[in-house]
């Protein structure tokens, strides 16, 4: 990308349409729809800003390199990346749910060595370290919900919105780990070399993300 262009990391979904109104208060609106162009790199309404769309697992990664300027990430993807070489200026107050232990009733309260499936693998040693746990943990990438029916683990650690998955498969929230929303995230060489660009930005969409409150 040239130098002069600041470089927005999106991933599809839901991120992505609550991301859009922010922007557009910012005065940033995506000329193409990701969702049904082919394009890796969006242009813009503005000819210094670009939007690359990529997996939301490796918006971080991207940001971090800086093969992105910034980029837009779920706290749960933040917190098993580990946040080295970014920083995180902004709750964008989106796509907002809960990281969860969950599992049938009083799973998480048996003695002995649980095993946990879940994708969210750091996020899960890290909180049941904390409590002096013991866990095996089964690392997964979907269909969480299916791993206690079927005796693969005694309870799991997944997102929870409403909890009607949850519910409809005789499984409940057990253990609160933490409050997940969407961060700006921004890579430090960046914020060094665009300082008041991005400034500009993030205060722009600070006060967007405040009028919605």
């Amino acid at each position: 990308m040239p130098e002069k262009t600041l470089t927005i990391a999106l991933s599809k979904g839901r991120i992505y349409q609550d991301t859009l109104p922010l922007l557009a208060e910012a005065g940033i609106e995506p000329a193409d729809d990701p969702e049904t162009s082919r394009k890796l790199i969006l242009e813009t309404n503005r000819d210094d800003v670009k939007l690359v769309v990529i997996r939301a697992a490796d918006v971080p990664t991207y940001v971090q390199y800086g093969a992105a300027d910034l980029g837009v990430s779920g706290k749960d993807v933040l917190m098993e990346h580990g946040g080295e070489g970014i920083y995180e200026p902004l709750d964008l107050n989106i796509a907002r749910c809960r990281l969860m232990v969950a599992g049938r009733p009083g799973a998480h309260l048996r003695p002995g060595r649980l095993r946990v499936a879940t994708k969210f693998v750091q996020a899960t040693r890290r909180h049941f370290a904390a409590r002096g746990r013991q866990v095996e943990i089964i690392k997964l990438y979907g269909s969480m919900e299916l791993a206690p029916l079927v005796g693969l683990a005694d309870c799991i650690v997944d997102l929870v919105d409403t909890g009607n998955t949850l519910r409809a498969n005789g499984l409940e929230p057990l253990e609160p780990i933490a409050d997940i929303s969407s961060r700006l995230v921004v890579n430090k060489a960046a914020m060094k070399m665009k300082s008041a660009r991005i400034k500009d930005l993030v205060a722009q969409l600070s006060a967007a993300v405040e009028r919605r409150r």
